[in-house]
């Protein structure tokens, strides 16, 4: 039986020599890449993302946990190709046109990350266009929207517009300071989350059973 808490540990504190050293050892050890991602690191990732959520720990905790569970996915990268270990959906996360902020998206995706999917990561300022070009060319089950601006809350419109007509049957979710609920009903979103931790869970809800 493998104990992971010492990789667990070493991730949450953000050690990123610990965690490759331990992902190494367990790799020599036989252990199945698959189990070190999913009870060593995600599980990590995911416990950081509860006491996110409570407010226990803060973004730059989150940060540093994140950049260790990066480096360790990265040696395990692979072994899971090889394994044929297959991510649970593909997202596509951006800032919309006008808007210049990241540390939410990038926030977002951290979690994202940590939840098992593969995320692509669209930039700042993207353009509605862009945003459907991403979903179709990676095939994507989530298109996730921020604005840290009330003036550019409406490109999240025009992009929730522009991939409606465009075709793409990913979700599109949106999320910011400024954003709530009722406006993402009014633009036809599939979903809105408060926060980073909140998003993970609702992309995870809204991917094909």
């Amino acid at each position: 039986m493998v104990d992971f808490d010492v990789l667990k540990v070493a991730m949450k504190s953000g050690k990123v020599a610990e965690v490759n050293r331990i992902v190494g050892e367990l790799l020599a050890q036989g252990v199945l890449a698959k189990d070190i991602l999913e009870r060593g690191l995600l599980d990590a990732m995911n416990e950081v993302g509860k006491r996110f959520k409570a407010n226990e720990v803060f973004v730059p905790e989150v940060l540093v946990a994140a950049r260790a569970m990066k480096a360790g996915t990265a040696i395990l990268k692979p072994h899971l190709v090889e394994a044929g270990v297959k991510a649970v959906g593909k997202a596509i996360i951006g800032t919309v046109k006008g808007d210049l902020h990241d540390i939410g998206k990038n926030l977002v995706i951290m979690m994202l990350e940590g939840a098992g999917f593969e995320v692509i990561d669209a930039g700042v300022d993207v353009a509605p266009e862009k945003f459907l070009e991403l979903a179709k060319s990676h095939n994507a089950h989530i298109v996730g929207l921020s604005a840290l601006l009330t003036t550019t809350m409406p490109s999240m419109k025009s992009a929730v517009d522009v991939m409606r007509e465009g075709g793409t049957t990913a979700k599109i979710i949106i999320g910011g300071a400024p954003v709530t609920q009722s406006y993402c009903d009014s633009i036809g979103a599939d979903g809105y989350s408060p926060d980073a931790a909140a998003a993970a869970e609702l992309a995870l809800s809204l991917l094909p059973h």
